[in-house]
């Protein structure tokens, strides 16, 4: 057996001296990220690291710098912004008019107008001396922001010595609070985290968000946004105050057309009490040949409104542009901003003279080219409606049919502008249809409605579902071709079909159904009736609408507004 060999005593001088530049090479090795850490430590606590060549955007404690599509503009003392971005974080619907070389853009209470060469701006309709217009740079439109800020209420800030714009809306809250100590504003919450900014003692900053973990999101005088300890936050105050506006009805709106023609007479009310209903809307105004509003009120209609305010009904009287030739008449004024302007004016004129509510818009019959601009009417008249505290409703059809009576809407930009936009659930099989049908069923509503809400994405609060106090009589000759279709009130509707006549229930379409024969003639009619508006009304809960409305008064039995009423509890 093979002896292992004994391993030497010991090392020679040359492995010594090895094994010493080894252990040399560690410790200062160790001595070195010592030295490194404690130079990190210092540089992260520290030394600031924000970069001041870019122009930083603070909207409303956010920092938008890298979401900015055109540049922070600073030229001739001025400080300018692109229209696109403009767009991105105020105005989404700002436009350029290019008949009148204007800028238009509106904000909650607001429009304005803004050229390329005039140092003036409108706002509201009232002119104004600035000292800056629009302009363009690169093709690309800037505005002055300055110029802008009671447009948009904004405080502004240009904080020159750290290259920061700040822009915070006045109408937004806001909570200032002052620093205990000496401190480092960090980047994250992160144990080791970029120093953006330090503060003082004493030190004044705005508060954006206190978190669960202990720590506070704030904003220092010289703009920065960064992290400290919440316990070094003291005398905390709300500086300012979130405005928020509120609703002209609290509760469910309960609209009823009260319908006249442009030339007869308002209805004689006097005496007269619609349970639960809160609004009227009368058929006061309208649009002529000539594209004027024309009033019809008189005497009649004074004491209407007499009545309704006795009634505590509040009055959105109806803008019509119905009659011949009133296609081409709405198209004209839709495509030129100053006629549409003129035409705001006037409603506003007629609002204030008669001391009205609101106003319900139903324009209908519009060529589906003019989607756009009809939209730019609304967009342009809602801001000068809030400024006296007005409400507009919209009327609109349902989603699918022709390009006149159905393409004609953009209701995703009628429901995000509008208070209301109102859906007018009938003549689902109307006048001009070849076919027998339901002036309204179940099914076909209430797709609709879902259409509204998940198509067009409008918020359920702001949908008015409009129903029927009418149905059609249908007339068909033995080929089955319709040869006459008449509207039938629903309290004439027992005295209209024969009372032999067996009734049948449509579960899908929500109504009673009638068949019967007169002479050669086949007679068809979908009944309106308590049980056929229950249900539909049923969709105002179901789909947390934010109201009804029914056309006509006059048309109706007594139940009915007992039934609403119970519908919009």
């Amino acid at each position: 057996m093979e002896k292992r060999k004994k391993q030497p005593q010991n090392l020679s001088k040359i492995e010594i001296e090895k094994k010493k530049k080894r252990i040399l090479i560690t410790f200062f090795t160790i001595v070195a990220l010592i030295v490194l850490m404690i130079i990190a430590f210092i540089a992260n606590e520290f030394i600031i690291t924000e970069n001041y060549k870019t122009t930083n955007l603070i909207i409303n404690n956010r920092n938008v710098t890298e979401f900015l599509k055109g540049q922070v503009l600073i030229k001739d003392s001025q400080i300018y912004l692109s229209k696109q971005d403009l767009g991105n974080f105020f105005d989404k619907y700002i436009y350029e008019d290019e008949e009148t070389e204007k800028i238009i853009t509106t904000y909650d209470k607001k429009i304005a107008e803004i050229g390329f060469e005039k140092n003036t701006i409108n706002i509201n309709g009232a002119e104004k001396r600035t000292t800056a217009h629009a302009i363009k740079e690169n093709d690309t439109v800037y505005l002055p922001i300055e110029e802008l800020k009671d447009v948009y209420d904004l405080e502004i800030s240009n904080i020159q010595d750290t290259n920061v714009l700040i822009l915070d809306s006045t109408t937004k809250e806001q909570i200032k609070a002052v620093v205990t100590g000496n401190i480092s504003v960090k980047a994250s919450k992160k144990f080791i985290a970029r120093t953006v900014d330090r503060v003082k003692k004493g030190e004044c900053v705005i508060v954006i968000e206190k978190n669960e973990d202990g720590y506070a999101k704030i904003r220092t005088e010289r703009g920065k946004i960064g992290y400290i300890k919440t316990k070094k936050l003291a005398n905390e105050v709300v500086a300012r105050q979130n405005i928020e506006e509120e609703k002209q009805i609290a509760e469910k709106v309960n609209l009823t057309w009260d319908y006249y023609s442009q030339v007869a007479t308002a209805p004689d009310r006097t005496d007269t009490h619609i349970d639960g209903v809160n609004v009227v809307s009368p058929s006061f105004f309208a649009l002529n040949s000539d594209g004027n509003l024309v009033e019809n009120i008189g005497t009649r209609g004074q004491a209407y409104l007499d009545w309704a305010r006795d009634n505590d009904c509040k009055i959105w009287p109806m803008l019509q542009n119905a009659g011949d030739g009133m296609m081409k008449v709405t198209s004209e004024i839709m495509n030129h901003y100053e006629k549409r302007k003129d035409l705001i004016e006037a409603i506003l004129s007629e609002c204030i003279k008669y001391k009205l509510d609101g106003i319900n818009l139903d324009f209908e019959n519009m060529k589906k080219e003019d989607k756009d601009m009809y939209s730019r009417f609304i967009i342009e008249l809602t801001p000068r409606m809030k400024e006296l505290g007005l409400v507009l409703s919209v009327d609109v059809t349902a989603p699918d049919g022709d390009d006149t009576w159905s393409l004609c809407f953009d209701r995703h930009v009628i429901g995000d502008v509008a208070d209301y936009i109102v859906f007018m659930a009938y003549d689902e099989y109307g006048e001009s249809s070849n076919k027998a049908g339901t002036t309204a069923g179940l099914n076909w509503v209430e797709l609709s409605l879902k259409k509204f809400l998940e198509t067009e994405e409008i918020p359920s609060d702001k949908i008015i579902l409009a129903v029927p106090l009418y149905t059609r009589l249908w007339t068909e000759n033995a080929n089955g071709e319709i040869t006459k279709s008449s509207v039938v009130s629903m309290k004439d509707i027992d005295n209209t079909i024969p009372s032999n006549v067996q009734k049948t229930w449509k579960e899908d379409l929500g109504q009673n159904y009638v068949e019967y024969k007169e002479g050669n003639a086949t007679k068809k009619m979908w009944i309106e009736d308590i049980k056929s508006l229950k249900a539909k009304t049923a969709l105002i809960s179901q789909y947390k609408l934010g109201g009804l409305a029914s056309w006509e008064k006059g048309m109706e039995t007594d139940e009915v507004w007992e039934v609403f009423k119970e519908a919009l509890k």
